[in-house]
C-alpha cells in the first residue's frame, strides 16, 4: 500500500520529463568526471592556490547562470525551447577536449567559461521545458526526478574518474578525454527523444524582458529569487568539499569519492523531497534546507579525517536534494506560463552573482584562516539566512 502514492506519482510524470532527466545524466556524468578532479589539477599540476580554483569556479558558475538569462528569454520570444538547450549541450560536450589539452589555469580557465557557457544556453529552456511538459499537479515531483537523474549522473562521473585513475596511474589527462563520450550520447539523446510542446496558435510574439513584460513577474516570484541569492551564498562552490577531502590525506586518485557520496545522497533525496513540496508548505522546507546546511558546515569545519568529512558532505547532498528541485518548482508556480524562461533566467542570473562572491570568498578565507574558517564562516551565513527567513512564516 505505502508504495501505490509514489507509483501514481511516477506514471503521471510525462516521457519527455525522463528522457530530458536521461539526457542530464548523460552530462553530469562527462562534466563530474572533469570537475572531480579539476582542483586537484590545478592545484596539484598547474600550481593554482585555492582563492585561484576558488574565482575559477566562481566565474565559471556565474558565467552559466548569467547566461540563462538571455537563453530564457529568446526561448520565451520563439516559443521554443529544445533548440537552444541541443545548441547548449553540444556547445558543453565540445569544450571538454580543452580541459585534456590545457598547459595553464588561464587555459582550464577559458574552458570553464566555455563550458559554462553551454550550461548557461541549455538551463533556462530546459527548466522551462520540463515545466511546460509536466502537469501542474505534479510539478515538483517532475522537477525532482529530474534532479535525481542528474544527480545520478553526478556520482557516476566521479566513481568513473576514480576508476580511471586507478587504472591509468592518475592520467588526469586521458580520464578528461574520455569524459567527451557521454557527452555527445546527451546532444544525440536530446536530439531524438524529447517531442516540444506546440505553441498555442494565435500567440503573438513581444519581448520577454519589456518593462510590461517585467512587470508581470510578482513578488512572490521576486522573493524566490532573493531566496535562492541567499542560498547560493551560504553555499559555495563544491570545489572546497574536494579539497577538504585531500586533506584528509587519501590518495589523490580516490578523492573523488566525496562528490560521488554527496551526488548518491542528492540523487536518493531529490525526488522524494520533490514529491513532498508538493503537499508541503515550501517556506518551511526551505527553512529546513538551511538546517541542514549548517549542520554540514559545522561538521565540514570540526576536523579533517575521511570520516568526518565524509558525514558533511553527506548532509551537503541532503541538503541539495532538500532545496535545488523546490526553488525551481517555486519559479516554475510564481511565474507566468510565457515567461518561465526568462523567470529562470533572472532567478539564475542573481544566483550566479552570489555564487561568484561566495566562491572567491571562501578561496580568500581558505588562503588565509584556513579550511575550517572557511566552512564556520558558511555556517554563521546559514545562521543569519534562516532568521531572515523565519521572518516570513
Amino acid at each position: 500500500m505505502t508504495t501505490t502514492p509514489t507509483t501514481t506519482s511516477l506514471s503521471r510524470i510525462p516521457t519527455g520529463i525522463w528522457v530530458l532527466g536521461f539526457v542530464s545524466m548523460l552530462m553530469d556524468i562527462s562534466s563530474e568526471m572533469i570537475h572531480s578532479l579539476l582542483p586537484l589539477f590545478m592545484v596539484g599540476t598547474l600550481g593554482a592556490s585555492a582563492l585561484a580554483v576558488g574565482l575559477i569556479e566562481g566565474l565559471a558558475e556565474s558565467t552559466a547562470l548569467i547566461v540563462k538569462v538571455f537563453s530564457g528569454a529568446i526561448s520565451d520570444y520563439l516559443g521554443k525551447r529544445k533548440g537552444l538547450a541541443v545548441f547548449g549541450y553540444a556547445l558543453g560536450a565540445l569544450t571538454k577536449p580543452l580541459f585534456a589539452i590545457a598547459p595553464t589555469t588561464g587555459i582550464v580557465l577559458t574552458a570553464r567559461l566555455l563550458d559554462r557557457v553551454g550550461k548557461g544556453v541549455r538551463g533556462a529552456p530546459r527548466d522551462a521545458l520540463v515545466a511546460d511538459i509536466a502537469p501542474p499537479e505534479v510539478r515538483g515531483a517532475a522537477f525532482g526526478l529530474r534532479q535525481s537523474l542528474d544527480t545520478v549522473g553526478a556520482f557516476l562521473g566521479p566513481l568513473l574518474a576514480v576508476g580511471l585513475m586507478l587504472l591509468w596511474a592518475n592520467d588526469f589527462r586521458a580520464v578528461f578525454w574520455v569524459a567527451v563520450i557521454p557527452g555527445l550520447l546527451a546532444v544525440a539523446l536530446l536530439l531524438f527523444g524529447v517531442r516540444e510542446p506546440e505553441r498555442h496558435v494565435g500567440e503573438k510574439r513581444t519581448n520577454p524582458i519589456s518593462r510590461e513584460n517585467l512587470k508581470r513577474l510578482s513578488g512572490a516570484y521576486w522573493w524566490v529569487v532573493g531566496v535562492g541569492a541567499v542560498f547560493t551564498l551560504a553555499r559555495f562552490s563544491e570545489a572546497f568539499l574536494v579539497l577538504r577531502a585531500q586533506q584528509s590525506g587519501i590518495a589523490v586518485a580516490l578523492v573523488p569519492l566525496v562528490m560521488v557520496a554527496m551526488n548518491v545522497v542528492y540523487a536518493a533525496s531529490a525526488y522524494p523531497f520533490g514529491k513532498l513540496s508538493d503537499r508541503m508548505s515550501h517556506k518551511k522546507l526551505l527553512a529546513w534546507g538551511l538546517v541542514v546546511l549548517v549542520a554540514a558546515d559545522l561538521v565540514l569545519a570540526m576536523d579533517d579525517r575521511w570520516t568526518t568529512v565524509l558525514a558533511g558532505v553527506a548532509l551537503w547532498g541532503v541538503h541539495m536534494g532538500m532545496t535545488q528541485g523546490l526553488l525551481a518548482t517555486m519559479v516554475a508556480d510564481t511565474a507566468p506560463a510565457d515567461l518561465r524562461g526568462t523567470a529562470f533566467g533572472f532567478f539564475n542570473l542573481v544566483s550566479g552573482l552570489a555564487m561568484l562572491i561566495a566562491s572567491v570568498v571562501a578561496g580568500l578565507l581558505w588562503d588565509q584562516l584556513g579550511a575550517a574558517f572557511t566552512f564556520y564562516a558558511g555556517a554563521a551565513f546559514c545562521g543569519v539566512a534562516l532568521l531572515g527567513l523565519f521572518k516570513k512564516f
